[in-house]
């Protein structure tokens, strides 16, 4: 195209046109090939802000679904809503490599500190061994006050200033604490809110390399958290201005806001299969969840989980399982260590009543296999030459057992042309009617059946399954989800 404008604009320069009608025309044709060149170039260059803001706005959403996900593992801690602030500082810590990160929040004229990640040697504590007990470490923090005006935070938050000590040991305003010979470098940045000072957020001793100051890039990076910080702070806010009805009712729609921001999009073209699913809540949020998580360019994991119990409980389980299973995605190996491992990870974090069932197939396409393993969940239900057959490998739930006493079996099968699978939650099968009688294995099987006879399209398939379970139920009283697997073309 430009190529094009710039030949115009010899040519007309030259007085190459004037058969045309003379030096007006040379005139305007030479003004109208610059115009059209500037708007050439000035339309490339709004194309390229416009990629670079998408890639912007992506990065976003991404950081705030991990920043839900964080949020929503503090509140369900044992220290409720306030370990969100714990979990916050942890996450800052290890997104600008720092040792120890400190959360103040202002109270009247003091600084309080209400959460702490990693060994924080910014306290009037003379005890060193004191910096290893993360209990105690906090609640001596939590009881030392800092008022404004006095002292190195004081006077910090007097001016709303920020700061970066390079080497905080040698600082004079650092002297009167008793582990300032420790400190390494310092990064302070305060929590505004329309331009009232909120709090203070301080991270110390840079983690990349011991004694090496934070660089502009970390302090940088700091700055900009400082929103999640304070997002986290004014969300405690909120909780506990409201009344217990008004915190019931916020609670359920964050959740459910969460859930929703954290749900898989539709599966992406996926050449030879499709994979489509269905859920429904029992209550305001499931304690049901699925995922579709990308191994390699061949091998995709289908996942389906079943957190015990309902509501919030239910699906902040939920989360924190589809939190823990992308993580190690990251370096999959075999499909037993996934679940071993996912296993051992939540058997270390969560209470001895909670678990999670979850039936997990491994996907390959290249190969045409389907590799199923479960954890106490229910069976994987297959349809291929006109035949129903159940897949129960053996697994008890996640979360129960430790490492050494859990197991799990998978199986693998073949995936012909035409060939559809489903993974589904209980809450289909136990589904009843008036009578008190449920819908059972068998009844999903046959309402699978028939949708294959009747279409080899995946969603009228569902919408046969679902339909026999609604049609079935008097009322629905448990989440319920379901995912079918289909491999493209007929059955041969």
């Amino acid at each position: 195209m430009p190529s094009f404008f710039t030949a115009l604009i010899v040519a007309a320069s030259a007085g190459r046109v004037r058969q045309f009608g003379g030096e007006m025309l040379v005139t305007g044709l030479f003004f109208a090939g610059i115009l059209l060149l500037v708007l050439w170039q000035r339309a490339r260059r709004k194309k390229h802000e416009l990629m670079t803001r998408l890639a912007d706005l992506s990065d976003e959403h991404e950081e705030l679904a991990g920043f839900l996900e964080r949020f929503a593992s503090g509140i369900r801690g044992d220290g409720g809503i306030e370990g969100a602030l714990h979990v916050t500082a942890a996450n800052v810590a290890e997104k600008v490599q720092a040792e120890s990160v400190a959360i103040y929040t202002r109270c009247g004229n003091e600084l309080v500190c209400v959460g702490v990640s990693g060994p924080y040697l910014l306290a009037h504590v003379k005890e060193a061994k004191l910096f290893a007990d993360p209990v105690r470490l906090q609640e001596v923090l939590r009881r030392e006050r800092i008022t404004i005006g006095k002292g190195f935070l004081g006077v910090l938050a007097d001016c709303g200033e920020s700061a970066l000590l390079p080497d905080a040991s040698i600082d004079p305003r650092l002297a009167d604490y008793p582990q300032s010979m420790k400190l390494e470098s310092l990064m302070a940045v305060p929590l505004l809110r329309d331009g009232s000072l909120r709090g203070y957020v301080v991270a110390l001793n840079n983690r990349i390399q011991q004694w090496q100051p934070f660089s502009k890039e970390q302090f940088k990076r700091f700055e900009s958290l400082a929103a999640e910080v304070l997002m986290v702070g004014q969300l405690m806010e909120v909780f506990g201005e409201i009344s217990e009805r008004e915190r019931i009712d916020q609670e359920l729609g964050f959740a459910r806001s969460l859930q929703q921001t954290l749900l898989p999009p539709a599966f992406p073209p996926w050449e030879g299969f499709t994979i489509t699913a269905r859920t429904r809540s029992a209550k305001e949020v499931n304690g049901d969840f699925y995922d579709f998580i990308r191994i390699d360019d061949d091998r995709t994991l289908v996942l389906l989980g079943d957190a015990c119990g309902k509501g919030i409980p239910a699906c902040l389980l939920a989360l924190m399982t589809r939190s823990f299973a992308r993580s190690l995605a990251d370096n999959f190996t075999t499909l037993t260590d996934f679940l071993q491992d996912l296993n051992a990870k939540l058997f270390r974090d969560t209470e001895a009543d909670r678990f999670i069932t979850l039936g997990c197939c491994l996907l390959d396409r290249r190969h045409a296999l389907l590799e199923f393993g479960r954890a106490g969940h229910t069976d994987l239900i297959s349809y291929i030459h006109h035949h129903l057959r159940e897949l129960s490998p053996d697994g008890a739930a996640l979360g129960i057992l430790p490492r050494e006493i859990a197991s799990f079996d998978t199986i693998c099968i073949a995936l012909d042309p035409g060939t559809h699978l489903i993974l589904f939650s209980d809450g289909l099968t136990e589904a009843v009617d008036a009578k008190g009688e449920e819908f059972g294995v068998k009844r999903l099987g046959e309402a699978l059946f028939a949708g294959c006879n009747a279409s080899n399209d995946p969603e009228k398939i569902l919408d046969t399954v679902v339909e026999s379970v609604k049609n079935h139920e008097k009322e629905q009283t448990d989440d319920q989800t379901i995912v079918l697997i289909s491999r493209c073309g007929e059955c041969a």
